[in-house]
């Protein structure tokens, strides 16, 4: 059976996930902005937390974890070669290798560019991917340290998967990415209608994560530095995509 995976709002607009295989009884968390409201849900659910996977190091992913830890015994999985900035790890893995939660088999995917040791979290069985502030509904993370190229091949290697796949991001800004990516895309239909339906959610106080890859690489501006409609309103005709994606973030730090 596939993980079952619940929202959990977190701080002010972070989201943590819960991933529970119903074979085992296993539980992760991903990421832990806060240990309070994943512990009331694994209470509300009667989960018992296995494992937190950890995505990267900002503090409002990880700063719940040696709660988490101390209360249930959890273990901990985070990218070896970033393991000096991460709480200490059970499980130090590397880009390429395996995640488990119970019986189902995860990959981790390397995507710097928000973070050098940024990691993705892939679960193909379940069509679920965990890509925190790499991936994003409508947009991608600031660069705090990686660069343009960077981001642009991690997002590419996430635009690779299934388009089925549910993209389980970090935080609540989908409503922000919405009104920019109109600014460089005002005319693509299937984005007014997401935008829409976007505004609707959140006048109802709903999450707008997790998206489907399908509806990112049909209205997500940083997915689409290829098109040819947005090359001509940059006047970057004859630019390389991952120009056009450098030029696409520069706007949106600025906007």
């Amino acid at each position: 059976m596939p993980l079952e995976i619940v929202t959990v709002p977190c701080l002010s607009d972070n989201y943590a996930y819960l991933a529970h295989d119903p074979d085992t009884g296993a539980t992760a968390v991903v990421d832990v902005p806060e240990a309070g409201p994943i512990r009331a849900e694994l209470d509300r659910r009667g989960w018992q937390l296995t494992d937190i996977l950890i995505t990267h190091h900002h503090w409002d992913h990880v700063d719940g974890v040696a709660e988490l830890v101390q209360a249930t015994g959890a273990a901990t999985w985070g990218n070896a070669a970033d393991a000096g900035r991460l709480p200490p790890l059970t499980h130090a893995v590397v880009p390429g290798g395996e995640v488990t939660i119970g019986s189902e088999t995860g990959e981790v995917l390397d995507v710097p560019g928000h973070t050098i040791g940024h990691v993705a979290f892939h679960f193909p069985a379940s069509r679920a991917v965990f890509t925190a502030d790499s991936l994003m509904a409508l947009g991608c993370g600031r660069l705090f340290e990686g660069t343009p190229e960077q981001m642009y091949k991690s997002l590419g290697h996430l635009a690779a998967l299934r388009p089925e796949t549910q993209v389980y991001s970090g935080h609540e800004y989908t409503a922000a990415n919405a009104k920019f990516a109109l600014t460089i895309e005002p005319e693509n239909a299937a984005l007014i209608s997401r935008s829409e339906a976007i505004a609707a959610a959140r006048e109802a106080g709903q999450p707008t994560v997790p998206s489907s890859l399908r509806d990112e690489l049909d209205t997500n501006p940083f997915l689409r530095s290829h098109v040819s409609e947005i090359k001509s309103r940059l006047g970057m005709q004859a630019a390389s995509e991952p120009e056009v994606f450098a030029e696409i973030r520069a706007r949106k730090d600025n906007f």
